[in-house]
């Protein structure tokens, strides 16, 4: 077996892997017998002390221009994207325990939509099919929503925390973007989570939600949340990267959303409404087709947003 063929085997088990981190995030957290805000402090704490080691040693350097050197510019932006990742965490992770996994995963998915639609406002249209992809997401969307208006209001809730969690990880995005123009992933990543952790933790004081106490069964599951989707996703997706293209990369991270589904319906007997299954699909579609408009308009247009960040699993 030569090189290449090696290199194809490691890029397909890393996709492999990152698939099925990031896809087990909603299960993991419907599971948890903790609030989603203190599985949301948790997840990204944690992450942020496991990348401490990095970005105060081999990236010390980068981290000091920060906030005194060339990069100040970009450490305002890591602030802001830190806000917005505190705002996608705590509307998606409470959605999770409200409503359906396979609901909240496909509707949080729609992120490329959202992030299309910033860079509509920016004067940089998605193309035709952007556009088409667009509508298709909306529509399924309104769908499943519309199913689960008979269902409860609860459901109903759920849904909406799940859509403006995506919009916040296209903010997310859009903001990380301009910082990693600049910055290493570790160095973006380590402020982002930091700042998402202490804002977080901000809103469990202020709302008395404990942050301690849990049994043992669910410190295991939010360890696994911070392993798995947090950093062992983000890893093999940043490698892969390589290798793969982000548009590639970005279509691929959408199986998160049947993976998170079947893991539901396997682990925790959350069977999918067969009702909301037409507008689920349509939803993922819709993203796919984005996300393919997209890369006809960067192809088209140098200055046009990249989707390198879509690989960075903020669920």
């Amino acid at each position: 077996m030569n090189v290449r063929s090696n290199g194809a085997l490691l890029t397909a088990a890393a996709l492999t892997v990152a698939v099925l981190a990031v896809a087990s995030s909603a299960p993991l957290i419907a599971f948890a017998a903790a609030p989603a805000l203190a599985i949301a402090f948790w997840r990204n704490a944690l992450a942020a002390v496991a990348l401490t080691p990095i970005t105060l040693g081999p990236r010390r350097a980068e981290f000091q221009e920060l906030w005194s050197g060339r990069h100040r510019r970009a450490g305002v932006f890591c602030l802001l994207a830190g806000c917005a990742l505190a705002a996608h965490f705590a509307t998606w992770m409470p959605s999770v325990q409200l409503g359906s996994v396979a609901t909240a995963a496909a509707l949080v998915a729609t992120q490329p939509v959202w992030q299309g639609l910033i860079a509509a406002g920016q004067g940089r249209r998605p193309s035709a099919a952007g556009w088409l992809g667009i509508v298709m997401a909306v529509a399924g969307a309104a769908w499943a929503t519309g199913v689960d208006l008979g269902v409860s209001r609860q459901a109903v809730l759920a849904d909406v925390l799940a859509l403006a969690g995506g919009v916040a990880a296209a903010v997310y995005t859009a903001l990380g973007e301009r910082a990693r123009a600049e910055l290493s992933t570790t160095t973006y990543t380590w402020v982002c989570y930091g700042t998402c952790a202490v804002l977080l933790l901000i809103a469990c004081l202020a709302a008395r939600i404990p942050i301690s106490g849990y049994a043992a069964s669910t410190w295991a599951a939010i360890l696994a949340i911070v392993v798995g989707a947090q950093l062992l996703g983000h890893s093999m997706f940043s490698y892969a990267l390589h290798r793969v293209s982000a548009t590639t990369i970005s279509v691929i991270l959408l199986l998160e959303v049947p993976g998170a589904a079947l893991l539901a319906w396997v682990w925790l007997d959350q069977q999918p409404r067969a009702a909301s299954i037409p507008g689920l699909v349509l939803i993922v579609l819709g993203v796919v087709v984005v996300i393919l408009g997209t890369r006809v308009t960067r192809d088209r247009t140098p200055a046009s947003p990249s989707l390198a960040d879509a690989a960075d699993p903020a669920a």
